[in-house]
């Protein structure tokens, strides 16, 4: 066959394992169910039609039957069933006709939606078993393994997911390696294709072009996976969250520090990554609006970080990263910004160079990142990348030696140019006055007044001990005043500068 024959031909190793495993999936469900009793959900997508060839050549790998010599395609024997929207593409229903004709598939075709339109056509042809083209990432694939049973309030079947473990990358190389048509949409720019109302060109692929017409690449030379659905509309989006908008309200930055472990709630282990980060942010003129240890749970890390993100311009948050099923860090930073997470190949190849001995299988837990929202932060001194989700800071650090190597990354990758300018340097300036906490309440409450753009702070180090005022701004010039203009309020001699 055709399909077989390409990936015998092909030198790309990981599609190839990719492949043998996807193929396996589908002899075993055939193996378990009839050809009566399974079916076939295709959309017309890229996924799809992946899964389209795939199951061509298990069933006549499964059956042990190749291609006529003549060259014929015998018709296609797995029940498909076509969801036809009235807000689809032309294109894809297009593409799904004449794929049917070309490969003899018998569409079972749903104008109803699709839960409704489902139920009713297996009440009048009950299947046990249907193939989708599900991929680690997609919102419906949380959950679910490559044979998982239909969600709670649907139809009693099993799914099948031969692809659930493909990355972006890999559906293309699949698609190109056979060379199968395709839907025309992916040569203008489309990347994941959903309804006409939310779906337009990947702008990462746009064509610098003298014309009046825009023109962008085709889908298989967007490089980063990541950004697969970045073409994708969201009604109400905003980027005023992203530490890069220039909508910030605030003259000092603010900053929020997350922890997430159910050892630390307990007692068991002491924190002391926080208070070291609140030191590090505070030297370089942040003002730390927060701090909050959080349990091991999505929802929670999902809604602190969504809050934080919304009213800080940074979020630093660790602990709760890595393969157990209590790390639940990067699922809920995902949740909060209203994405999914997705195979990263660029993080999945640091991870096996890493940890390769303890790497089993193709599929690493550790290397699905929040999708379209997510920039490695690459350093010499890091093993594996910073990861950065908009104005959200993942920390890998465990202990306070990891952690000052990774700020000092932080802080050398910002002079070098990264894409965020985390640790811009702010003026700062410490006071330090025996006088009482009333003396200097009111002239405090009026300097704040007069320089709006000022943070003023105080604080003692001991109940008895001197009030210590501390100052921060963006323009030394700025800060030299409120000083000036403190001191004038008082005698001479009663605010000491410390260095």
């Amino acid at each position: 066959m055709e399909i077989e024959k390409a990936m015998g031909e092909s030198e790309d190793k990981r599609l190839k394992t990719k492949y043998n495993n996807a193929i396996f999936v589908i002899k075993r469900a055939l193996s378990l169910y009839s050809i009566e009793e399974v079916a076939f959900s295709f959309n017309g997508g890229k996924d799809s039609t992946v899964l389209l060839h795939l199951l061509r050549a298990g069933y006549f790998l499964h059956k042990k039957e190749l291609s006529s010599s003549n060259g014929g395609l015998p018709s296609f024997p797995v029940r498909t069933i076509y969801f036809e929207s009235p807000s689809a593409f032309t294109e894809i229903n297009a593409f799904t006709y004449d794929a049917a004709q070309t490969y003899g598939i018998q569409l079972d075709i749903i104008r109803q939606d699709f839960k409704s339109g489902l139920e009713a056509l297996l009440k009048a042809n009950p299947i046990r078993a249907i193939f989708l083209g599900v991929r680690i990432g997609d919102p419906t694939a949380v959950g679910q393994e490559q044979f998982s049973p239909s969600s709670p309030g649907w139809p009693p079947f099993m799914r099948v997911n031969p692809i659930l473990d493909w990355s972006y990358r890999d559906v293309w190389a699949f698609l190109l390696a056979c060379k199968v048509k395709y839907c025309s949409l992916y040569d203008q720019g489309y990347t994941s294709i959903g309804s006409i109302h939310d779906t337009v060109p990947n702008a990462l692929l746009s064509v610098n072009d003298t014309s009046s017409k825009e023109k962008f690449k085709p889908a298989y030379l967007l490089s980063d996976g990541r950004l697969e659905r970045a073409g994708r509309v969201k009604k109400n989006a905003s980027v005023k969250n992203d530490v890069d908008s220039d909508s910030h309200k605030h003259e000092v930055l603010l900053a929020s520090v997350i922890a997430v472990g159910d050892e630390i709630l307990s007692g068991t282990v002491e924190d002391q990554l926080g208070v070291h980060l609140c030191k590090k942010l505070t030297s370089v003129g942040w003002s730390v609006q927060q701090t909050s240890v959080l349990r091991n749970d999505i929802d929670s890390v999902s809604e602190e970080v969504d809050r934080q993100r919304s009213i800080c311009d940074m979020v630093f948050i660790y602990g709760g990263v890595g393969p157990l099923h209590s790390d639940v860090t990067l699922a809920g930073v995902a949740k909060a910004f209203g994405v999914r997470l997705a195979p990263d190949e660029e993080f999945e190849e640091y991870l096996r160079h890493l940890i390769s001995d303890q790497c089993t299988g193709d599929r690493n837990e550790m290397a699905q990142l929040p999708e379209g929202i997510t920039e490695l932060l690459h350093h010499e001194k890091l093993s594996v990348p910073l990861i950065k989700c908009r104005n959200v800071i993942v920390l890998a650090a465990t202990n306070t030696e990891e952690l000052e190597k990774e700020w000092e990354c932080l802080t050398e990758l910002t002079k070098l140019g990264a894409s965020t300018s985390l640790m811009e340097l702010y003026a700062s300036r410490r006071l330090m006055t025996s006088l009482t906490d009333v003396e200097v309440a009111e002239p405090l409450s009026k300097l704040g007044l007069e320089f709006p753009d000022i943070y003023l702070g105080c604080y003692r180090k001991s109940r008895q001990g001197p009030i210590i005022i501390c100052l921060k701004g963006k323009d030394n010039a700025r800060i030299d005043s409120a000083v000036e203009a403190l001191c004038k309020k008082f005698k001479e001699g009663v605010f000491v500068d410390m260095k």
